[in-house]
C-alpha cells in the first residue's frame, strides 16, 4: 500500500502482463494506475492522485475523500448498555471495544490476504471514471 495526499493505493501484480497495477482506495470513484517497476507505479499513483484532483476541480465537484475512520452506529439501548458494561470491566473504551469486534468480523467474512477479483487492464498511466 501507499499513501499520497491522504489517498491509499492497493497494488498487485500481473505476472501475465508482467506489470504492477493499483487503484485507490476508500473512495466511491474508480482512479486506477499502473507500471513496470516500483519507482514507476509509485510516481503513476501520485499522478493518477494528482489527475483526479484536477479532474474534480475541473468539474466543479468535491473528489471522494478516503474513509476518515469516523462513523456513527446506532444500536439497541440494550446492547450499547451491555456493550459499555463490556468495556468497563475490560478496561478499555466502548470505541476500543467496538473496533475490536468489528476488526475480528470484518477478518473473518474478508481476509486481508483474500485477492479481489479485479478485471485487468492492459493500459499504461492514471485512468479516471467517476462513479
Amino acid at each position: 500500500m501507499m499513501k499520497y495526499k491522504g489517498y491509499i493505493g492497493n497494488v498487485e501484480f500481473d505476472a501475465e502482463a508482467e506489470l504492477l497495477h493499483g487503484e485507490v482506495v476508500g473512495i466511491r470513484d474508480v482512479v486506477t494506475f499502473q507500471g513496470k517497476s516500483i519507482d514507476e507505479i509509485r510516481q503513476a499513483f501520485e499522478d493518477s492522485v494528482d489527475d483526479y484532483l484536477a479532474f474534480c476541480r475541473k468539474r466543479g465537484e468535491e473528489p471522494n475523500k478516503p474513509c476518515s475512520g469516523k462513523f456513527v452506529v446506532r444500536v439497541p439501548s440494550e446492547l450499547h448498555r451491555r456493550l459499555d458494561m463490556l468495556a468497563r470491566i475490560s478496561g478499555k473504551s466502548l470505541n476500543t471495544v467496538v473496533a475490536e469486534f468489528l476488526e475480528r468480523e470484518v477478518e473473518t467474512a474478508l481476509p486481508r490476504s483474500q485477492s479481489k477479483n479485479r478485471t485487468r487492464r492492459t493500459h499504461r498511466g492514471p485512468s479516471l471514471q467517476k462513479a
